[in-house]
């Protein structure tokens, strides 16, 4: 029996890479809104982000989600990230 290839993503916070599946990933729709894409399936331009608040605050810092999908995030997305850390 053949392993699966396990695939990797960049962090846009620490830049540390890591399989696909310990990641949040944003997304930028075909229509060009934002959102959090749970399953990691979903069509679009994605951005990946470890569930840590110093990536996250790297990350908004930096710029480097709103740069890698060519896009604003709105604040709404930043919250709704901020309130997964909490929980």
């Amino acid at each position: 029996m053949t392993e699966r290839k396990v695939p990797l993503r960049r962090c846009a916070g620490c830049n540390e890479q890591k399989p696909k599946g310990e990641f949040w990933r944003v997304l930028r729709t075909p229509e060009g809104s934002v959102i959090l894409d749970e399953t990691g399936k979903k069509n679009g331009r994605g951005a990946y982000l470890c569930p840590k608040k110093s990536c996250l605050a790297k990350a908004k810092k930096s710029g480097r989600i709103a740069r890698n999908l060519k896009v604003a995030i709105p604040e709404e997305i930043w919250a709704e990230m901020e309130e997964r850390l909490e929980e």
